[in-house]
């Protein structure tokens, strides 16, 4: 029986296929061991591959959706949650294909058994050697439990919002008894007042979840009480970058900026029709971060003199920001207007006991 040594022709061959196997058999192992449901849809949108985790999140087999031979659109994405029919032409996941286009978001998903669930998702085209577009890779998460972690952080919001809300209206009441008789009016309404501008600022906090709040919020949250009741609004020139401030700025610099307006509209700029109230801030980078150089400065108003003793308002911008953030107050009552300058080193953003838990506090 004659034989063929077939080895020189058969071992490349043998080789490759090895490593071939070798490689899928990894890849395969690096997608289904992923935490994320990976998805991979061809030209026509119907789904080739999809990991374990691809499968445990919507309930079907790669075997049933290859079985199923449509675009995966209509197999766990079909019907809004309120039961109308979700269009393919709707998806934002099916436009990263034609439009060549990274696409980002939250959508909500159909499980096989029916039941609804929020995704957070990413599609990205795929291209081939020649950079032509020949599907799409879905990258996709259940979102279910930070969508309920934020419901109920929400919550838990709106009722310390409430809780503090009751609290001033309750410190209110009280100061209402204790002043009954005792102080004039306009002490009762200039307490109304910084009780208002406090409440105020609570607001803006409990719109960011007592995280931080917007720097230009806070200003023009200090402001409006005066602002709303002009008809020229050019009466104040608000200049500035935005940013993030943490909790317990916005509260301080609020109140100061009350204090600033309220003078002002007492015996300032605000108090006669031709006055003017320009408030101007920078960002300035330090070591730690940055410094909020904030300028209060008032033109128009009567002539200023510098007032025989300090009241509430001057300690509060004097010293609280001094003793609270290691910040600068100046305070200066030119003939002309009244400024003031505020220098105040922003306070990192971070979560209720970060220090204790960084170790920060221990130092």
């Amino acid at each position: 029986m004659q034989t063929f040594d077939t080895t020189t022709t058969t071992l490349p061959t043998l080789r490759r296929d090895s490593q071939l196997h070798e490689t899928e058999r990894r890849l395969n192992a690096v997608l289904n061991n992923a935490s994320v449901a990976i998805f991979l849809m061809d030209d026509r949108q119907h789904c080739v591959y999809m990991n374990r985790a691809a499968e445990l999140l919507t309930g079907y087999s790669l075997t049933e959706v290859l079985a199923r031979d449509c675009p995966l659109h209509d197999i766990v994405h079909h019907t809004y949650p309120d039961g109308r029919p979700f269009p393919l032409a709707e998806c934002a996941i099916d436009r990263a294909f034609p439009e060549n286009n990274q696409e980002r978001g939250e959508e909500v998903f159909v499980h096989k058994d029916g039941h609804f669930y929020p995704v957070g998702f990413t599609a990205s085209p795929i291209r081939d050697d020649e950079a032509r577009i020949i599907g799409t890779i879905i990258e996709v998460r259940d979102i279910t439990e930070e969508k309920a972690a934020a419901e109920r952080q929400r919550l838990l919001t709106n009722e310390l919002n409430h809780r503090v809300k009751n609290t001033l209206a309750t410190v209110q009441s009280i100061a209402a008894q204790t002043f009954r008789g005792k102080t004039d009016t306009a002490a009762r309404q200039t307490f109304d007042a910084r009780m208002v501008a406090l409440s105020n600022t609570h607001n803006v906090l409990t719109a960011q979840n007592w995280q931080s709040a917007n720097l230009r919020s806070v200003v023009e949250g200090a402001l409006a009480p005066h602002a709303l009741a002009e008809v020229d609004t050019g009466r104040f020139d608000l200049v500035g970058p935005d940013t993030r401030l943490h909790p317990k700025v916005a509260v301080t610099l609020a109140m100061a900026l009350h204090e600033l307006m309220t003078n002002a509209a007492k015996y300032g700029a605000l108090s006669v029709p031709e006055g003017r109230v320009g408030v101007s801030w920078t960002l300035e980078p330090t070591g730690a971060g940055e410094r909020l150089d904030l300028v209060w400065t008032e033109q128009g108003g009567p002539p200023v003199t510098e007032p025989t003793r300090k009241g509430f308002g001057s300690r509060l911008i004097e010293r609280q920001l001094p003793m609270e953030f290691d910040g600068t107050a100046t305070l200066a009552f030119a003939p002309t207007g009244v400024t003031c300058h505020l220098c105040v080193p922003l306070t990192a953003l971070g979560w209720h006991g970060q220090d204790l838990v960084t170790g920060r506090a221990a130092r």
